[in-house]
């Protein structure tokens, strides 16, 4: 199967009610534990890359390894820029083949974040690419993006109306209380904001940072409209903790197969959790 537009899946989370997991890859090994885990539960599913993945990876892998794996198996896969933050970076990855992006402009004041978001939106749409754009600034370290905790700020659901409105987006991400990275503490999220914000759009809302969100916060947001969801952190984290444990139990071992086989399969397993959590196991 082709890779589709995140709008295409969000559509139907939409109706469904329930969110399609958004999924960063940063190697082979991540983008084909995201697949096998789409495939066992049945459910579409978002490989994104950052611009860290890219810079990393490279454009042209990242997108092959994305393309082979949406072929390989029989659910709906997208590929998602996460984070872009610039009109060339956009550009950059529909020309690669991604088939949704993210322009964050969420550093800019409300008109220019505005300005910006309608550029990409008029530049993708033609070609069938899918936008989420950003209003409010969540807080964390997203690779090379950081925002301080003083920084940070939530999304206004006026602003959000007005935003909507203007740049006739696919899906927008939202503040409410999450942060990029690992939390020091459980995450309070604000539902009576995310439900009045729910309220004045009508297209799909995206949760970032939902890694450490415990599982009735992520089930209580995507009653009230949240119908993609972020996962980074927990893939990392489950992936190096696994790598770890081979390395500790034979400090002499040498083959990358027998230490990223095994993470791999962590990996796996920790994606078909999150897959159930979000209502999307059996929706593809």
């Amino acid at each position: 199967m082709s890779l589709v537009p995140v709008s295409t899946l969000l559509r139907e989370a939409k109706a469904g009610g329930y969110a399609v997991g958004a999924f960063n890859c940063n190697n082979m090994e991540i983008v084909q534990a995201i697949a096998a885990a789409a495939e066992a539960e049945n459910a579409p599913v978002i490989m994104q890359a950052s611009q860290g993945a890219i810079k990393y990876a490279g454009i042209e892998y990242i997108t092959a390894m994305a393309r082979v794996a949406a072929e390989m198996i029989s659910v709906p896969v997208a590929l998602h820029l996460d984070h872009g933050t610039s009109f060339a970076q956009v550009m950059r990855c529909i020309r690669a083949g991604f088939s949704s992006v993210m322009i964050d402009g969420s550093k800019h004041a409300l008109a220019d974040n505005i300005k910006l978001t309608k550029q990409v939106v008029a530049a993708a749409r033609p070609v069938g690419v899918s936008v989420e754009a950003e209003l409010g600034k969540i807080g964390g370290t997203e690779d090379d993006i950081h925002v301080s905790e003083a920084d940070a700020f939530f999304t206004d659901p006026d602003e959000a109306r007005v935003f909507v409105q203007e740049t006739e987006v696919d899906a927008l991400a939202v503040a409410i209380g999450t942060a990029h990275g690992r939390y020091k503490g459980e995450p309070k999220l604000d539902f009576a904001r995310l439900e009045k914000i729910s309220s004045l759009v009508d297209i799909p809302l995206v949760l970032h940072g939902s890694s450490g969100v415990p599982g009735d916060a992520i089930r209580e947001a995507i009653r009230l409209g949240v119908c993609k969801v972020n996962i980074d952190t927990n893939i990392r984290e489950a992936f190096v903790d696994r790598c770890r444990e081979v390395m500790t139990a034979d400090p002499d071992e040498i083959d990358p197969r027998k230490i990223l086989g095994p993470a791999r399969e962590a990996a796996v397993e920790l994606i078909r959790e999150k897959i159930r959590l979000f209502g999307s196991s059996g929706k593809a």
